[in-house]
């Protein structure tokens, strides 16, 4: 890069490390919140011959999402809950601004912010040497 002519800067992201732990309670509790509507009466999947409309709210999205997002739609509905909005969801939303903050700081001062991909070289073949069935 330096014989192409770029100048190498080194920059600091301070928060970077609060990112992961942000994003565990920030996606789950917006995709809870996205997907509250698909209730099989409007959007989404809808079952096949509910009793009654608990039944096919129950059914519906009991069939129409997988364990996992489930699971996710549980995490992100309890952030969002009364008791613990402010504990989780508004305190990740405060580190998502100070990632932002970081960015656009580190923006004022470059123009490219190039980094690594994998915490660390050759980790991929690693993982396949270790489990060659994959």
């Amino acid at each position: 890069m330096r014989k192409l002519g770029a100048t190498i800067k080194e920059i600091s992201l301070p928060n970077m490390q609060h990112a992961i732990p942000a994003y565990y309670v920030i996606a789950p509790a917006e995709a809870s919140s996205n997907l509250s509507r698909f209730d099989g009466v409007r959007f989404g999947y809808r079952c096949a011959d509910p009793k009654d409309l608990t039944d096919l709210y129950k059914r519906s999205r009991g069939e129409g999402f997988g364990a996992e997002v489930q699971r996710r739609i549980l995490v992100g509905a309890y952030a969002l809950s009364a008791g613990y909005y402010d504990a989780y969801y508004l305190q990740a939303q405060k580190i998502r601004r100070l990632i932002k903050n970081d960015f656009m700081a580190a923006f004022a001062e470059v123009d490219i912010i190039l980094g690594p991909t994998t915490a660390e070289p050759g980790l991929e073949n690693w993982r396949q040497e270790q489990r060659p069935d994959r």
